[in-house]
């Protein structure tokens, strides 16, 4: 997919961000563009690796970079909490340039955000790390052992939260089997 229709999805992937009560912090955008492309199939191209805090995309943080240097975005600065990704008027105006693009991932792009977008970074760290080793692992693993992977590569999380997360993940994807959003 070409930059600017990369552009136009991304920057309506953060309005529906902010429409589900998230902070669209670049940690949010992050996740949810993971979930975006690897679970819905919103072609935007960015390789994901296991990072930190659950997958990342430096190619997407680049990208972000780009779109605030374009005048798509900008930073919305709240004290004491960092920064907020808001896109601009002229977000629109490259949105507007790609309505069959649009049309074709709007209901992806509000199943994945309604799905997360209330999330915090903590459980988006939670839940995308759960997702990128369901999605690394063969499908038969059990709930038990993605958990007991999860809590090995993030000790941080706990048990009781790694197993939450995985059944979450199996909640969103089977949703996605059963229905084409």
């Amino acid at each position: 997919m070409d930059r600017m229709r990369t552009a136009a999805l991304l920057t309506r992937l953060m309005e529906e961000l902010r429409n589900n009560e998230s902070w669209c912090g670049e940690t949010h955008v992050q996740k949810v563009a993971f979930f975006a492309q690897e679970l819905t199939g919103i072609p935007m191209n960015f390789d994901f690796i296991l990072y930190k805090h659950g997958p990342f995309s430096f190619d997407l943080r680049d990208e972000i970079t780009s779109l605030r240097a374009d005048g798509l975005v900008k930073l919305e600065t709240q004290w004491l909490y960092g920064p907020r990704l808001l896109p601009t008027e002229r977000s629109q105006y490259v949105q507007g340039l790609y309505p069959k693009t649009l049309k074709k991932y709007e209901k992806k792009i509000e199943f994945v955000t309604q799905w997360l977008g209330d999330k915090g970074v903590v459980d988006l760290e939670r839940i995308g790390t759960a997702f990128y080793i369901s999605k690394c692992e063969n499908k038969k693993v059990s709930v038990d052992e993605r958990a007991t992977r999860l809590t090995a590569l993030k000790p941080h999380i706990s048990r009781e939260d790694a197993l939450k997360a995985v059944q979450t993940v199996d909640e969103i994807v089977a949703q996605v089997q059963n229905q084409t959003p």
